[in-house]
């Protein structure tokens, strides 16, 4: 009876799994297009799966275990169930090796029903509480029925009645981890996700290193010169293919929605919520199903849309509100965290895009930094002129004077800041000490348009970026070598797409390669206890997280860890236009980081971003004092006579430039 039962079922759970693929490609198919490699991405997805995916899995052993032995276990036991009992094949070797997939599967299906009985509150419920007794149906049911194939049991055991119960449970795993998986339901994520790492958006981010080298975080430009291309996206169907098809793959674990500091913070978003209102508008209807944890403030079934319909509505019911995007500080810990290396923030900034370009409808004081930047170059609205008045003492060679230099030093907006220039002059003070031929360009700088992109932008951010560009082309320097990790990842990876290339520094790295060349003297650390905290835009964005902490070995420091450091290092709350857009929750990000602070004991916190130094010395005292890396190393600089020869030869230049400049009439 199982002989004829049995193909039956497996036929008909492929036959109704493939009309469930083709719709499910069918709602993809409703994003704009986006060219991909086809054949190539089919034939990486195995190693960016068995490789990429569980580098990001792994990170958890227990539950990367229990993934490998699962899902391991079940694709095996998929294969051979419809080999051995779909086409009747009756060999005792495969038969064997069937009850040893289903096996694998049955002990990972253990552990996840371990996890599932007191989850953690990360974890979506609903539909995923019966994941666990699918999985268990499925690897059990098939482990039984294939007994006589494998000649464990005589061809005829057991009656009728049992082979109708055996039936019914194989039915049951069929119908979740088959019928499911292009359907709807728990398992969906295996067949969006699989797909989801064959087209995904940034291949460069794989391995097998398709024209990158395994970190791409840099923005993708809009077309603002083509009157058809779309700016920025209105609603789901706006989203390329396959980032509908990202959005699918989300297996709802929750790592991206623990790790969001807004989401901590209890402003109105959680980045697991949002991509499932993403499936929900690509699909129509409402987020009443959804069995997670809510935007914060905001609970279930309020929100409602479809593939055609507006995301953020300016009145009635949407899939969004507005104030959930701009909750985000664009510090990519979910991105990092996801370990379907789904792209949360570029889907957050396209829709800012279309807020900001169409509808002008950017909160607080957006519009105000928005026009600033337009009218004057820099977000405070400061006079272009002044650029320079922080240095008037320091005499800083200027590339408009020079033409070449080793480096050229990008200062940023950070010179309208009382306290980031206490860090600029250290720097300054530290690259004369180690005799370094840099130049700035003064007043010919512009904000690197970092802010106007974070906010949505694009048209300021280009047209910023494109004169930054034309400027930086009219002199000649080996890199560039700056303070402020937003300016610097703006200028190293995201500049090249409008034609500007650069070798970028942060200050931390270059100073790092002076220290390891010793260019540079310093006297040992006498403090107290120290912690760092990594930058967003320089950890996750650029994976730089071993200079720093190098530059304050060197100095004699021992760094007491925070326990969120690295690449799960908590955000400052000070990029993406956070500060700007400054969406109101429970508590602030800043004093959440400031408590990771007390808890090591720390009496100072080393820093390498402007915006982290901000944000951290605007926590109430009493606190740990904060300092940039390169104000510890210029407190710690031992000169020698010939650097402060060096030191005054420019300034006596310095001042006779400036003498000449007054005498010209």
């Amino acid at each position: 009876m199982l002989d004829t039962l049995l193909p039956i079922l497996f036929f008909s759970a492929l036959a109704l799994a493939a009309i469930g693929a083709v719709r499910r490609v069918r709602l993809w198919r409703q994003g704009r297009p986006s060219p991909v490699p086809l054949m190539r991405g089919l034939a990486a997805m195995p190693r960016r799966y068995l490789v990429d995916l569980h580098h990001v899995v792994a990170r958890d052993k227990r539950m990367s275990n229990t993934h490998v032995a699962t899902a391991g276990g079940f694709v095996l036991a998929a294969l051979l169930a419809i080999v051995v009992h779909g086409f009747g094949l009756d060999s005792a070797v495969l038969a064997w090796a069937l009850l040893a997939a289903t096996t694998c599967m049955f002990v990972g299906s253990l552990f996840v029903a371990k996890r599932r009985r007191n989850p953690p509150p990360r974890l979506s419920k609903g539909p995923w509480m019966r994941l666990p007794k699918s999985l268990i149906a499925f690897s059990l049911g098939v482990f039984l029925v294939t007994l006589p194939t494998a000649g464990i049991l005589p061809e005829d055991a057991g009656s009728w009645v049992l082979a109708l119960v055996l039936t019914g449970v194989v039915a049951w795993g069929l119908g979740e981890l088959f019928f499911g998986m292009t359907w709807g339901g728990p398992m969906k994520h295996a067949f969006a996700g699989a797909l989801h790492l064959a087209f995904h958006r940034r291949p460069e981010r794989f391995s097998d290193k398709q024209g990158g080298e395994g970190r791409s975080t840099g923005l993708k430009a809009l077309r603002l010169e083509d009157p058809k291309a779309k700016l920025g996206v209105e609603k789901p169907a706006d989203f390329t293919w396959n980032q509908l098809l990202g959005f699918d793959a989300c297996v709802q674990c929750g790592r991206c929605e623990a790790m969001c500091p807004a989401f901590a913070a209890g402003q109105p978003l959680n980045p697991k919520k949002l991509i499932q209102d993403m499936v929900v508008g690509m699909a129509g209807g409402s987020d009443a199903r959804y069995a997670g944890s809510p935007y914060p403030g905001k609970p279930v079934g309020e929100h409602a849309g479809e593939p055609h319909g507006p995301i953020v509505a300016r009145q009635g019911t949407a899939l969004v509100d507005a104030e959930t995007l701009w909750s985000c500080t664009t510090c990519r810990a979910c991105v990092e965290e996801c370990p379907m290396m789904i792209e949360h923030v570029d889907a957050i900034v396209d829709m800012r895009r279309f807020l900001t370009l169409e509808h002008g409808n950017t909160p607080n004081k957006g519009a105000e930094v928005l026009d600033n930047l337009i009218a004057t170059d820099n977000p405070g609205g400061f006079d272009p002129g002044s650029r320079m008045h922080w240095a008037a003492d320091l005499n800083l060679p200027l590339m408009a004077d020079k033409r070449d230099a080793e480096v050229l030093l990008w200062l940023g907006d950070g010179v309208f800041d009382m306290r980031n220039q206490r860090t600029l002059r250290a720097l300054v003070s530290v690259l004369r000490a180690a005799q370094v031929d840099f130049a700035v360009l003064g007043n010919e700088e512009r904000d690197s348009g970092d802010v106007a992109r974070r906010l949505g932008d694009e048209a300021t951010f280009q047209t910023l970026a494109k004169r930054n560009i034309a400027t930086l082309g009219q002199y000649r320097f080996a890199r560039i070598v700056t303070c402020d990790p937003h300016s610097f990842h703006v200028l190293k990876n995201e500049y090249g797409e409008l034609g500007g290339n650069y070798e970028v520094f942060h200050h931390s790295t270059y100073l790092n390669d002076l220290l390891e060349n010793g260019k540079l003297s310093l006297k040992a650390w006498k403090g107290g206890l120290v912690t760092y905290h990594d930058p967003c835009y320089l950890g996750r964005y650029n994976g730089e997280y071993e200079a720093p902490r190098s530059v304050l070995k060197a100095l004699g420091i021992e760094v007491e860890e925070m326990a969120r450091s690295g690449y799960r290092s908590r955000c400052c709350g000070g990029g993406g236009g956070a500060p700007i857009t400054d969406i109101p929750g429970k508590q602030r990000i800043p004093d959440m980081r400031m408590n990771d602070v007390r808890e090591t004991g720390a009496e100072l916190v080393a820093v390498g971003c402007p915006q982290c130094t901000a944000m951290l010395e605007g926590v109430v005292a009493p606190r740990a004092e904060i300092k940039d890396i390169a104000e510890l190393v210029a407190d710690a600089l031992v000169i020698d006579a010939t650097a402060e020869q060096g030191t005054s030869q420019d300034e006596a230049t310095g001042k006779a430039r400036r003498t000449a400049e007054e005498m010209t009439p």
